[in-house]
């Protein structure tokens, strides 16, 4: 028996479940310098991420240039970029305090869980593989799996329906304003973490339901009398 008060639980990925700042930069910096470009401190870039690569790639590279995209230019940048980061996954980025295991516990309790990220398919895939984090969800939707990503509602709505979930017992955990749009536009309650990437903005801001340390608190809902136990395990 499901002794949490939610059913579905959705998660963002960077800056949620993983820091992925530190390799994505790199990455960045990788593609920058093969174009004969300067290279941008990891901070800058990483209040570039969270509207997915294609966004982030466009705000490198207009930081130095002028291109567009769609253009032929920037489909190749695209693709280098790519390949610099297919080959920097796993290489600096690390989970958050307690990821592994509060995921475990919510589905040895019953508990959905999606993963829910603007990230592309391509990249996203790699990313978990290297943390061994892919089997812990029941769906992974990508920036590229429907036709809308984050803020739109609809890959909400349509996992609540998937896993015959009501708002009501939904939850959605993220890092950003955009993960706080989205839970709102879809009638769904927000815990929101104060590590991660918000585009240099407090997440206070954004007024989520309830701010939490790490995510461990979804084994303690506020109101609990006792946490849910969770199985020590390694880090990442």
């Amino acid at each position: 028996m499901n002794p949490l008060p939610f059913d579905l639980v959705l998660f963002d990925l960077d800056g949620t479940l993983i820091e992925t700042g530190p390799e994505i930069a790199d990455a960045v910096n990788d593609l920058l310098q093969h174009g004969g470009l300067r290279p941008v401190d990891q901070p800058v870039i990483e209040n570039w991420i969270g509207h997915g690569t294609r966004e982030l790639l466009l705000q490198a590279l207009r930081s130095q240039m002028s291109i567009d995209a769609p253009s032929p230019l920037f489909s190749d940048y695209e693709r280098r970029f790519g390949e610099f980061y297919l080959k920097r996954c796993g290489t600096r980025s690390k989970l958050y305090p307690e990821v592994r295991q509060t995921l475990q516990a919510l589905r040895e309790h019953g508990v959905r869980c999606v993963l829910m990220t603007n990230k592309e398919s391509r990249y996203t895939l790699p990313v978990l593989d290297a943390h061994g984090l892919a089997a812990m969800f029941d769906r992974v939707i990508c920036g590229d799996t429907l036709p809308v990503k984050k803020p739109d509602p609809s890959g909400v709505k349509l996992v609540m329906q998937q896993f015959d979930a009501s708002p009501e017992r939904t939850l959605f955990v993220g890092d950003s304003s955009i993960d706080i749009e989205t839970a709102r536009r879809a009638g769904v309650d927000v815990w929101a973490l104060p590590y991660g990437y918000n585009m240099g903005h407090p997440i206070q801001n954004a007024k989520p339901t309830r701010m939490i340390e790490d995510i461990s608190a979804l084994l303690q809902p506020q109101g609990a009398a006792h946490p849910i136990a969770i199985h020590p395990t390694s880090s990442n």
